[in-house]
Protein backbone atom coordinates (compact mmCIF):
# COMPACT_ATOMS: atom_id res chain seq x y z
CA UNK A 1 0.00 0.00 0.00
CA UNK A 2 1.51 3.29 -1.19
CA UNK A 3 0.98 5.72 1.49
CA UNK A 4 2.46 8.77 -0.70
CA UNK A 5 0.17 11.64 -1.85
CA UNK A 6 -0.12 12.08 -5.76
CA UNK A 7 0.32 14.98 -7.26
CA UNK A 8 -3.23 16.27 -7.32
CA UNK A 9 -3.73 14.89 -3.66
CA UNK A 10 -0.63 17.46 -2.80
CA UNK A 11 -2.09 20.25 -4.82
CA UNK A 12 -5.12 20.05 -2.89
CA UNK A 13 -3.38 19.79 0.64
CA UNK A 14 -1.34 23.12 -0.53
CA UNK A 15 -4.60 24.76 -1.42
CA UNK A 16 -6.52 23.94 1.78
CA UNK A 17 -3.74 24.99 3.64
CA UNK A 18 -3.08 28.14 2.12
CA UNK A 19 -6.80 28.63 2.25
CA UNK A 20 -6.82 28.29 6.06
CA UNK A 21 -3.76 30.07 6.78
CA UNK A 22 -6.16 32.99 5.53
CA UNK A 23 -9.32 32.07 7.13
CA UNK A 24 -8.85 30.01 9.88
CA UNK A 25 -6.14 31.82 12.36
CA UNK A 26 -6.02 32.43 15.83
CA UNK A 27 -7.99 35.86 15.47
CA UNK A 28 -10.52 33.94 12.98
CA UNK A 29 -11.33 30.71 15.45
CA UNK A 30 -11.55 33.22 18.24
CA UNK A 31 -14.03 35.18 16.25
CA UNK A 32 -15.77 31.79 15.85
CA UNK A 33 -16.16 30.21 19.26
CA UNK A 34 -18.00 33.98 19.92
CA UNK A 35 -20.53 33.78 17.70
CA UNK A 36 -23.97 32.07 18.39
CA UNK A 37 -23.56 29.51 14.89
CA UNK A 38 -19.87 28.85 15.94
CA UNK A 39 -18.40 29.27 12.83
CA UNK A 40 -18.31 32.12 10.02
CA UNK A 41 -21.10 31.25 7.60
CA UNK A 42 -18.82 33.31 4.66
CA UNK A 43 -15.95 30.90 5.58
CA UNK A 44 -18.38 28.07 5.18
CA UNK A 45 -19.68 28.72 2.20
CA UNK A 46 -16.69 29.25 0.31
CA UNK A 47 -15.57 25.69 1.60
CA UNK A 48 -18.73 24.10 -0.10
CA UNK A 49 -19.41 26.36 -3.06
CA UNK A 50 -16.32 27.89 -4.01
CA UNK A 51 -13.71 24.85 -3.02
CA UNK A 52 -16.18 22.04 -3.06
CA UNK A 53 -14.32 20.00 -0.26
CA UNK A 54 -18.07 19.68 0.89
CA UNK A 55 -18.09 16.97 -2.02
CA UNK A 56 -14.77 15.73 -1.97
CA UNK A 57 -15.98 11.94 -1.36
CA UNK A 58 -18.88 11.99 -2.52
CA UNK A 59 -20.22 10.40 -5.79
CA UNK A 60 -20.65 11.99 -8.81
CA UNK A 61 -23.98 10.97 -9.28
CA UNK A 62 -24.90 12.31 -6.39
CA UNK A 63 -23.52 15.97 -6.82
CA UNK A 64 -20.06 15.35 -5.40
CA UNK A 65 -16.72 15.31 -7.06
CA UNK A 66 -15.54 11.19 -6.24
CA UNK A 67 -12.46 11.69 -4.91
CA UNK A 68 -12.25 9.20 -2.39
CA UNK A 69 -11.40 8.71 1.52
CA UNK A 70 -7.53 9.56 0.90
CA UNK A 71 -8.80 13.12 -0.26
CA UNK A 72 -11.01 13.25 3.16
CA UNK A 73 -8.26 12.23 5.38
CA UNK A 74 -5.88 14.80 3.45
CA UNK A 75 -8.37 17.73 4.26
CA UNK A 76 -9.27 16.23 7.69
CA UNK A 77 -5.58 16.99 8.64
CA UNK A 78 -5.25 19.96 7.33
CA UNK A 79 -8.26 21.11 9.09
CA UNK A 80 -7.20 19.73 11.97
CA UNK A 81 -3.85 21.48 12.11
CA UNK A 82 -5.66 24.87 11.98
CA UNK A 83 -8.56 23.91 14.54
CA UNK A 84 -11.23 24.76 11.61
CA UNK A 85 -14.44 25.89 13.42
CA UNK A 86 -17.04 25.17 10.85
CA UNK A 87 -19.94 22.26 9.97
CA UNK A 88 -17.36 20.29 8.29
CA UNK A 89 -16.88 16.78 9.96
CA UNK A 90 -20.39 16.26 11.13
CA UNK A 91 -21.84 17.41 7.68
CA UNK A 92 -18.99 15.18 5.42
CA UNK A 93 -17.73 12.40 8.19
CA UNK A 94 -21.25 12.21 9.82
CA UNK A 95 -24.54 13.07 8.21
CA UNK A 96 -22.74 12.04 4.29
CA UNK A 97 -21.28 8.70 5.41
CA UNK A 98 -24.41 7.75 7.03
CA UNK A 99 -26.65 8.44 4.00
CA UNK A 100 -23.88 6.73 1.75
CA UNK A 101 -23.93 3.71 4.12
CA UNK A 102 -27.48 3.33 5.02
CA UNK A 103 -29.69 5.50 2.48
CA UNK A 104 -31.98 4.12 -0.55
CA UNK A 105 -30.92 5.76 -4.01
CA UNK A 106 -33.48 8.26 -3.74
CA UNK A 107 -32.61 9.27 -0.28
CA UNK A 108 -29.34 10.15 -1.51
CA UNK A 109 -30.36 11.89 -5.04
CA UNK A 110 -32.60 13.89 -2.37
CA UNK A 111 -29.92 14.94 0.63
CA UNK A 112 -26.51 14.28 -0.84
CA UNK A 113 -26.32 17.12 -3.24
CA UNK A 114 -27.32 19.54 -0.75
CA UNK A 115 -24.34 18.56 1.45
CA UNK A 116 -21.54 18.46 -1.32
CA UNK A 117 -22.66 21.96 -2.36
CA UNK A 118 -22.44 23.16 1.47
CA UNK A 119 -26.11 24.24 1.36
CA UNK A 120 -27.24 21.72 3.73
CA UNK A 121 -25.95 21.47 7.04
CA UNK A 122 -26.18 17.35 8.50
CA UNK A 123 -25.25 15.46 11.63
CA UNK A 124 -25.66 11.97 12.59
CA UNK A 125 -27.49 11.67 16.49
CA UNK A 126 -27.42 8.24 18.10
CA UNK A 127 -25.72 9.15 21.97
CA UNK A 128 -28.20 9.00 24.72
CA UNK A 129 -27.38 10.17 28.11
CA UNK A 130 -26.30 6.87 29.33
CA UNK A 131 -22.20 7.96 28.72
CA UNK A 132 -21.80 4.84 26.27
CA UNK A 133 -20.64 4.60 23.30
CA UNK A 134 -21.79 1.29 21.08
CA UNK A 135 -25.54 1.21 19.89
CA UNK A 136 -27.06 0.59 23.70
CA UNK A 137 -26.62 4.27 24.30
CA UNK A 138 -29.47 5.09 21.44
CA UNK A 139 -32.63 6.02 23.41
CA UNK A 140 -34.90 7.68 21.30
CA UNK A 141 -38.30 5.25 20.09
CA UNK A 142 -39.99 5.22 17.16
CA UNK A 143 -42.86 3.63 16.84
CA UNK A 144 -45.28 2.79 13.66
CA UNK A 145 -47.66 5.55 13.00
CA UNK A 146 -50.57 6.20 10.20
CA UNK A 147 -48.03 4.69 7.44
CA UNK A 148 -44.76 6.49 9.06
CA UNK A 149 -42.87 6.64 12.43
CA UNK A 150 -43.61 8.68 15.59
CA UNK A 151 -40.31 9.64 17.38
CA UNK A 152 -39.74 10.38 20.93
CA UNK A 153 -36.51 10.49 23.53
CA UNK A 154 -33.44 12.25 23.95
CA UNK A 155 -30.48 12.26 22.09
CA UNK A 156 -27.31 14.15 23.45
CA UNK A 157 -23.84 15.24 22.49
CA UNK A 158 -24.65 15.82 18.61
CA UNK A 159 -21.92 17.71 16.48
CA UNK A 160 -23.38 21.14 15.29
CA UNK A 161 -26.88 19.98 16.31
CA UNK A 162 -28.14 23.21 17.02
CA UNK A 163 -27.86 24.30 13.45
CA UNK A 164 -27.99 21.56 11.41
CA UNK A 165 -30.34 21.26 8.42
CA UNK A 166 -30.75 17.51 8.76
CA UNK A 167 -30.50 15.20 11.12
CA UNK A 168 -29.99 11.31 10.57
CA UNK A 169 -31.35 9.95 13.84
CA UNK A 170 -30.74 6.37 15.40
CA UNK A 171 -34.14 5.04 17.09
CA UNK A 172 -35.25 1.67 18.41
CA UNK A 173 -37.91 0.11 18.74
CA UNK A 174 -39.47 0.26 22.22
CA UNK A 175 -38.32 -2.53 24.10
CA UNK A 176 -35.36 -3.77 22.25
CA UNK A 177 -31.59 -3.49 23.35
CA UNK A 178 -28.33 -3.47 21.47
CA UNK A 179 -27.92 -3.40 17.74
CA UNK A 180 -31.33 -5.14 17.49
CA UNK A 181 -34.57 -2.99 16.67
CA UNK A 182 -32.42 -0.23 15.39
CA UNK A 183 -33.70 2.31 12.46
CA UNK A 184 -31.62 5.48 11.11
CA UNK A 185 -34.11 8.50 9.87
CA UNK A 186 -33.71 11.38 7.55
CA UNK A 187 -35.32 14.43 9.88
CA UNK A 188 -35.46 18.07 9.05
CA UNK A 189 -33.77 20.51 11.78
CA UNK A 190 -36.61 22.29 11.89
CA UNK A 191 -39.45 19.55 12.17
CA UNK A 192 -42.28 20.57 14.81
CA UNK A 193 -41.75 18.12 18.24
CA UNK A 194 -38.15 18.44 18.21
CA UNK A 195 -36.50 20.81 19.93
CA UNK A 196 -32.80 21.74 19.99
CA UNK A 197 -30.55 23.15 22.96
CA UNK A 198 -26.64 24.08 22.52
CA UNK A 199 -24.40 22.50 25.30
CA UNK A 200 -21.67 24.24 27.00
CA UNK A 201 -18.45 22.60 26.01
CA UNK A 202 -14.90 23.01 27.22
CA UNK A 203 -13.89 23.11 23.56
CA UNK A 204 -15.73 26.17 22.28
CA UNK A 205 -13.80 24.88 18.68
CA UNK A 206 -16.39 22.56 18.33
CA UNK A 207 -20.34 22.37 19.22
CA UNK A 208 -22.34 20.31 20.75
CA UNK A 209 -26.18 20.01 21.12
CA UNK A 210 -28.98 18.27 22.75
CA UNK A 211 -32.10 17.33 20.92
CA UNK A 212 -35.39 15.94 22.12
CA UNK A 213 -37.63 14.38 20.47
CA UNK A 214 -41.43 15.05 21.59
CA UNK A 215 -44.04 13.18 18.99
CA UNK A 216 -41.84 13.75 16.48
CA UNK A 217 -43.73 12.53 13.23
CA UNK A 218 -42.16 11.37 9.93
CA UNK A 219 -43.35 9.79 7.11
CA UNK A 220 -42.15 6.45 6.46
CA UNK A 221 -39.42 7.86 3.04
CA UNK A 222 -37.58 8.88 6.45
CA UNK A 223 -36.45 5.24 7.28
CA UNK A 224 -32.90 4.91 5.76
CA UNK A 225 -32.51 0.92 4.93
CA UNK A 226 -34.78 -1.59 6.44
CA UNK A 227 -37.03 -0.96 10.22
CA UNK A 228 -34.93 -2.74 12.98
CA UNK A 229 -31.70 -3.65 10.75
CA UNK A 230 -29.57 -0.22 11.45
CA UNK A 231 -27.09 -2.02 13.33
CA UNK A 232 -24.09 -2.89 11.15
CA UNK A 233 -24.91 0.29 8.84
CA UNK A 234 -24.75 3.02 11.88
CA UNK A 235 -21.53 0.64 12.84
CA UNK A 236 -20.00 1.58 9.83
CA UNK A 237 -20.85 4.78 9.48
CA UNK A 238 -19.35 5.53 13.08
CA UNK A 239 -16.42 3.83 11.41
CA UNK A 240 -15.88 6.28 8.57
CA UNK A 241 -16.14 9.17 10.77
CA UNK A 242 -13.60 7.79 13.61
CA UNK A 243 -10.75 7.38 10.46
CA UNK A 244 -12.02 10.80 9.55
CA UNK A 245 -11.81 12.36 13.20
CA UNK A 246 -8.47 10.06 13.58
CA UNK A 247 -6.88 12.58 10.79
CA UNK A 248 -7.90 15.63 12.43
CA UNK A 249 -6.26 14.80 15.42
CA UNK A 250 -3.39 13.46 13.58
CA UNK A 251 -3.23 17.10 11.75
CA UNK A 252 -3.80 18.81 16.04
CA UNK A 253 -0.75 16.97 17.04
CA UNK A 254 1.34 17.89 14.30
CA UNK A 255 0.55 21.35 15.19
CA UNK A 256 1.07 21.13 18.97
CA UNK A 257 4.51 19.59 17.93
CA UNK A 258 5.51 22.55 15.73
CA UNK A 259 4.31 25.25 18.04
CA UNK A 260 6.64 23.80 20.55
CA UNK A 261 9.53 23.64 18.49
CA UNK A 262 9.02 26.89 17.39
CA UNK A 263 8.76 28.54 21.50
CA UNK A 264 11.65 26.18 22.30
CA UNK A 265 14.08 27.81 19.88
CA UNK A 266 12.74 31.51 20.93
CA UNK A 267 12.28 30.82 24.39
CA UNK A 268 15.77 31.22 26.93
CA UNK A 269 16.12 30.25 29.84
CA UNK A 270 19.56 30.91 31.80
CA UNK A 271 20.94 32.82 28.50
CA UNK A 272 20.24 29.97 26.15
CA UNK A 273 17.05 29.02 24.15
CA UNK A 274 15.09 26.19 26.03
CA UNK A 275 15.56 23.82 23.09
CA UNK A 276 18.64 23.44 23.95
CA UNK A 277 18.58 21.87 27.26
CA UNK A 278 18.06 17.73 27.12
CA UNK A 279 14.54 17.56 28.84
CA UNK A 280 13.05 19.92 25.94
CA UNK A 281 14.46 18.07 23.00
CA UNK A 282 13.55 14.73 24.62
CA UNK A 283 10.20 15.99 25.20
CA UNK A 284 9.75 16.71 21.18
CA UNK A 285 11.35 13.77 20.23
CA UNK A 286 8.59 11.40 21.51
CA UNK A 287 6.21 14.02 20.46
CA UNK A 288 7.54 13.76 17.02
CA UNK A 289 7.64 9.90 17.19
CA UNK A 290 4.04 10.23 18.32
CA UNK A 291 2.85 12.24 15.64
CA UNK A 292 4.60 9.74 12.70
CA UNK A 293 2.70 6.77 14.26
CA UNK A 294 -0.34 8.67 14.52
CA UNK A 295 -0.23 9.54 10.29
CA UNK A 296 0.77 6.39 9.65
CA UNK A 297 -2.10 4.85 11.40
CA UNK A 298 -4.73 7.39 10.11
CA UNK A 299 -3.31 6.97 6.26
CA UNK A 300 -3.20 3.28 6.32
CA UNK A 301 -7.21 3.37 7.43
CA UNK A 302 -7.79 5.92 4.99
CA UNK A 303 -6.57 3.65 2.74
CA UNK A 304 -8.25 0.64 3.56
CA UNK A 305 -11.68 2.43 2.82
CA UNK A 306 -10.75 4.13 -0.40
CA UNK A 307 -9.54 0.38 -1.39
CA UNK A 308 -12.94 -0.74 -0.45
CA UNK A 309 -11.21 -3.26 1.95
CA UNK A 310 -14.11 -4.33 4.30
CA UNK A 311 -12.25 -7.18 5.63
CA UNK A 312 -10.15 -4.78 7.23
CA UNK A 313 -12.10 -1.56 7.86
CA UNK A 314 -13.76 -3.19 11.20
CA UNK A 315 -10.37 -3.36 12.90
CA UNK A 316 -8.27 -0.21 11.51
CA UNK A 317 -10.91 2.35 12.67
CA UNK A 318 -10.80 1.76 16.14
CA UNK A 319 -7.00 1.12 16.06
CA UNK A 320 -6.74 4.35 14.39
CA UNK A 321 -8.60 6.32 16.44
CA UNK A 322 -7.39 4.76 19.87
CA UNK A 323 -4.02 5.37 18.88
CA UNK A 324 -4.61 9.05 17.42
CA UNK A 325 -6.65 10.33 20.49
CA UNK A 326 -3.77 8.75 23.18
CA UNK A 327 -0.95 11.00 21.00
CA UNK A 328 -3.11 14.26 19.87
CA UNK A 329 -3.70 14.66 23.85
CA UNK A 330 0.00 13.42 25.24
CA UNK A 331 1.34 16.08 22.60
CA UNK A 332 -0.91 18.66 23.56
CA UNK A 333 -0.27 18.42 27.02
CA UNK A 334 3.17 18.30 26.66
CA UNK A 335 3.01 21.23 24.40
CA UNK A 336 1.44 22.89 27.11
CA UNK A 337 4.53 21.54 29.69
CA UNK A 338 6.55 23.56 26.97
CA UNK A 339 4.99 26.46 27.06
CA UNK A 340 5.13 26.53 30.59
CA UNK A 341 2.89 29.17 32.40
CA UNK A 342 2.10 31.00 29.37
CA UNK A 343 0.69 27.72 27.76
CA UNK A 344 -2.64 27.81 29.48
CA UNK A 345 -2.87 31.59 28.83
CA UNK A 346 -6.02 32.97 26.41
CA UNK A 347 -2.74 35.07 24.49
CA UNK A 348 -1.74 31.55 23.45
CA UNK A 349 -3.26 29.10 21.26
CA UNK A 350 -2.06 26.27 22.76
CA UNK A 351 -4.91 25.71 25.01
CA UNK A 352 -7.52 25.47 22.13
CA UNK A 353 -5.53 22.28 20.98
CA UNK A 354 -5.32 21.24 24.28
CA UNK A 355 -9.26 21.68 24.69
CA UNK A 356 -9.67 20.25 21.26
CA UNK A 357 -7.65 16.74 21.90
CA UNK A 358 -9.63 16.18 24.86
CA UNK A 359 -13.17 16.91 23.31
CA UNK A 360 -11.50 14.67 20.61
CA UNK A 361 -10.49 11.70 22.39
CA UNK A 362 -14.20 11.50 24.07
CA UNK A 363 -15.85 12.01 20.34
CA UNK A 364 -17.06 8.48 19.28
CA UNK A 365 -15.81 6.96 22.07
CA UNK A 366 -12.56 7.23 23.96
CA UNK A 367 -9.18 5.23 23.29
CA UNK A 368 -10.09 2.58 26.29
CA UNK A 369 -13.65 2.07 24.51
CA UNK A 370 -11.78 1.51 20.92
CA UNK A 371 -9.46 -0.74 22.41
CA UNK A 372 -12.32 -2.96 24.29
CA UNK A 373 -13.93 -2.45 20.57
CA UNK A 374 -11.04 -3.74 18.58
CA UNK A 375 -10.17 -6.36 20.91
CA UNK A 376 -14.02 -7.94 20.19
CA UNK A 377 -13.94 -7.26 16.91
CA UNK A 378 -11.01 -9.85 16.57
CA UNK A 379 -12.25 -12.36 18.96
CA UNK A 380 -9.94 -11.42 21.83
Amino acid sequence: MDFAFNEEQEELRSMAQAFLEENSGSEQIRKAMESELGYEPDTWNQIGAELGWTSVHIPEEYGGLGLGYVELVALQEIMGARLLCAPYFSSVCLGANALLVAGSEEQKQEYLPGIAEGTTRATLAYQGESGRFDASTVEVTAEANDGGYRLNGKSTYVVDGHCADLVIIAARTPGSEGEAGLSLFAVPGDAAGLSRKRLPTVDQTRRLASLEFANVEVPAAALLGDEGAAGPALSRALDLAAIGLAAEQVGGAQQCLDMSVEYAKEREQFGRPIGSFQSIKHKCADMMLLVESARSAAYYAGCTVAEENESELSTVAPLAKAYCSDAYFQCAADSIQIHGGVGFTWEYDVHLYFKRAKSSEILLGDAQYHRELLAQRIGL
